[in-house]
């Protein structure tokens, strides 16, 4: 039998709260993610043909980094979707990385940054 390799793989991000309940609530009701299961290590969702997963920890909100990319078809609309429902985008301006009205270009590829509600670092983005 022969084993898949690593770029066949599905990759699921886990995205620390030390609020469970309140960033629960923001990706359920903000985002509109579905839980597809529980148990007291966390909530898994399923998001398009991945999973995410939301752990308790008390380190949440410490990465300066993006933590997770949603990919979507249209990155203005979401975002405009988003802002609607309270969402705050980052705005930018740093060596390659500007973002206007908190939507960046990068060849061809768009994104916008917002923090949920622990800090995390997420983005949507739009491929070429």
């Amino acid at each position: 039998m022969v084993m898949p390799m690593p770029a066949e793989w599905s990759l699921g991000t886990t995205i620390p709260a030390k609020d469970l309940d309140g960033t629960r609530r923001f990706y359920e009701d903000v985002l509109g993610a579905q839980a597809v299961m529980e148990d007291p290590g966390g909530i898994i969702y399923r998001s398009g043909d991945s999973y995410f997963s939301l752990y308790p920890t008390e380190f949440a909100g410490t990465a300066q980094h993006t933590l997770g990319a949603f990919m979507v078809q249209d990155v203005e609309a979401t975002v405009a979707e988003l802002r609607g429902k309270g969402v705050t985008f980052e705005e930018y301006d740093l060596p390659g990385l500007k973002t206007v009205n908190g939507i960046a270009e990068l060849g061809g590829t768009r994104g916008a940054w917002f923090k949920d509600p622990e800090g995390n670092i997420l983005s949507v983005v739009q491929l070429p």
